[in-house]
């Protein structure tokens, strides 16, 4: 029962009659002396007083018996003796993660990317193979396109730069820019940006260079055989001259198209580029 809005009619007491359980008004005009008030007084209390302390004297008991119910109740909760808090468990210990593999990055044209070859046959994809028997932590990716020019090189290299994060970079470009007869100063600027671009980004860098046929003029071949020198010397690449010589004078070894190297000369290409990114490779 709330009594949050019980007024004096909704109170209850069970069993009085109306002559025990209200007071006797004087009615109006009527005068009393001091003896009769209190004389009034003392029938209506005798009246009307067992009635109300029964009542009351029942909600105490019935508070009483509710405590000890409570009581009961809570007494096995209160008997259990304390104890300190569980530590908490910890946590396993994570498994080491092995370390992840360093990237060996190749840009190059079509000699890179092995042009009429089978994916396994080029120089690139033999030393891959060498890498992953010789060089355990390292991998390779050949992003080498057939017919790249220096130009499709310096637009690509962030990306791919982003995409594999190389410890080591090897750049074959500008034999089709040669072959083009493309302004030397522009090819230059392009390996210029690649080469910034990839040591940016803290990879070491291998410069492979190229040599163009005679019939483009001497003034021409010089200067473009001397871009890669100076480039490397200018940022402190390593070097690699002339990716064909061990193959350069032997018709036999190219395609019908005098350009690509045949299968049989690729572990030749392979081994010319190894003696310079071998011992990148630490």
């Amino acid at each position: 029962m709330s009594f949050k809005n019980c007024n004096r009619e909704s109170l209850d007491f069970r069993g009085r009659d109306d002559a025990s359980a209200t007071v006797a008004r004087t009615a109006p005009g009527r005068a009393r002396g001091p003896a009769g008030d209190f004389a009034a007084r003392k029938e209506r209390y005798a009246a009307s007083s067992g009635r109300v302390q029964w009542a009351v004297g029942r909600g105490a008991r019935a508070a009483l018996l509710a405590v000890a119910v409570l009581a009961t109740a809570w007494a096995p909760l209160q008997a259990q003796p304390a104890t300190a808090p569980r530590a908490a468990a910890k946590p396993a210990a994570a498994a080491p993660t092995a370390k992840a593999a360093r990237t060996v990055l190749f840009m190059g044209d079509s000699l890179s990317a092995g042009y009429g070859l089978a994916a396994s046959q080029g120089w690139v994809a033999l030393t891959a193979e060498r890498i992953a028997k010789t060089k355990p932590g390292w991998k390779v990716v050949n992003a080498s396109i057939s017919g790249e020019t220096t130009a499709g090189g310096a637009s690509r290299i962030a990306g791919e730069l982003q995409r594999n994060r190389p410890a080591v970079v090897v750049i074959e470009l500008g034999a089709n820019d040669g072959l083009r007869g493309l302004q030397l100063a522009q090819s230059r600027a392009n390996l210029e940006r690649m080469i910034a671009a990839a040591k940016a980004a803290k990879a070491q860098v291998l410069l492979i260079g190229m040599r163009m046929p005679p019939n483009l003029g001497k003034e021409y071949t010089q200067g473009f055989e001397r871009n890669f020198r100076e480039l490397a010397n200018q940022h402190g690449t390593v070097l690699l001259p002339f990716l064909l010589e061990p193959i350069a004078l032997d018709r036999a070894a190219f395609q019908a198209d005098n350009l690509h190297p045949i299968a049989s000369a690729q572990p030749k290409l392979r081994d010319h580029v190894w003696a310079r990114l071998g011992p990148m490779l630490k």
